[in-house]
């Protein structure tokens, strides 16, 4: 059943830019959900054997989160450097707009990504249809090779999108090291830790690779909730990857959007929106949040709160001094706060 708020859009019911054996891969753009800017978000599952061909993006730098399974991955940047790496669930990579690389699944369950990019109509050319391009001729002068030993190729400028291994996969002994592309999120110490939730991120302060994306591994507990707050220069872009929550977010009009985000949908909030999420009917809500910055900023709302004098607040909102609640003094936003009171229906 489609969500009838315009901030949310299933990515499980998304287009399809492939479906068959092999695994499947399907995308949020601006094309089928209007409110993106500046980013969009594709997932990508592949089955033992399968590969995501070697592939660039000519516009978007990509974000990766590994959900499931292992997978190989490669990557060629410019200046002609190489590197691989392997990628497990709960983990990420990131490739600039431009490089190519490819994703190989070398386990033997499905491999499953969400992938983030930094636009909202990313623009896609496999290795495969590149070539296809170009005339024999002109490959055998590319390869010092004749004309003739590129006849019986079969050529096409449509990319595969997925492709299938033949055999065994082929693991360098160097994709077991660390690369400056591969980040193990989870693995990392929370940046906020609390009873209720916690917060893992993948920002520039941490993964120097990161220059105009980043990302938050965000888990809140049905007795916790993210603190009502807006980013001042960053649009968020989130992704449910398990339980529900209900958000809402107010307009500069004045209007109100309250809604519920499932398993598998994704939502969107413009730059400087405010904006909460509250867990709905489980016991944790695990969110992977993709921001426009490399280092995402917020202000929330207890800080806010905190910056004015009691007069200024009484003024605001209309109330003598001595009906003012007595609100905690809070320098630094928590993020992530206890809900001691039930939702309101």
């Amino acid at each position: 059943m489609r969500n009838p708020s315009i901030h949310v859009a299933s990515l499980l019911e998304g287009e399809e830019v492939y479906r068959g054996e092999l695994g499947s891969l399907t995308r949020l753009t601006a094309d089928n959900f209007p409110i993106l800017t500046g980013l969009s978000i594709k997932r990508l599952i592949l089955t033992p054997g399968a590969i995501r061909e070697p592939h660039w993006h000519a516009n978007a730098t990509e974000l990766t989160y590994c959900t499931a399974g292992t997978a190989l991955v490669s990557v060629l940047d410019d200046g002609s450097n190489f590197s691989s790496f392997l990628v497990t669930a709960g983990e990420m990579f990131h490739i600039d707009s431009g490089a190519l690389h490819h994703i190989e699944n070398i386990g033997d369950t499905n491999a499953e990504f969400v992938l983030a990019f930094r636009h909202e109509r990313p623009e896609d050319f496999g290795l495969g249809a590149a070539l296809g391009a170009m005339t024999d001729s002109v490959l055998g002068n590319t390869y010092d090779l004749p004309a003739a030993d590129f006849a019986k190729i079969r050529r096409s400028t449509t990319p595969k999108i997925v492709v299938r291994r033949d055999g065994e996969p082929e693991v360098p002994s160097t994709a077991h090291f660390g690369d400056p592309h591969h980040f193990a999120i989870e693995a990392m110490s929370a940046a906020v830790d609390s009873p209720v939730g916690s917060a893992r991120t993948a920002r520039e302060q941490f993964w120097p690779a990161l220059h105009d994306i980043s990302m938050y591994s965000l888990r809140i507990r049905e007795d916790g909730m993210r603190e009502p707050h807006w980013h001042p220069v960053t649009a968020e872009m989130g992704y449910v990857h398990k339980g529900a929550a209900r958000m809402t977010i107010m307009d500069p009009d004045g209007s109100l959007d309250t809604y519920t985000v499932n398993e598998g949908e994704v939502y969107f909030i413009p730059r400087a929106y405010p904006h909460h999420i509250e867990v709905l009917d489980s016991p944790q809500t695990h969110l992977l949040i993709f921001f426009d910055q490399p280092t995402p900023a917020d202000i929330g709302y207890r800080a806010s709160m905190s910056a004015y004098s009691r007069k200024v607040l009484a003024a605001i909102f209309g109330l003598a001094l001595d009906e003012l609640p007595e609100l905690p003094f809070t320098p630094v936003d928590p993020l992530i706060v206890t809900r001691n009171n039930p939702r309101t229906p």
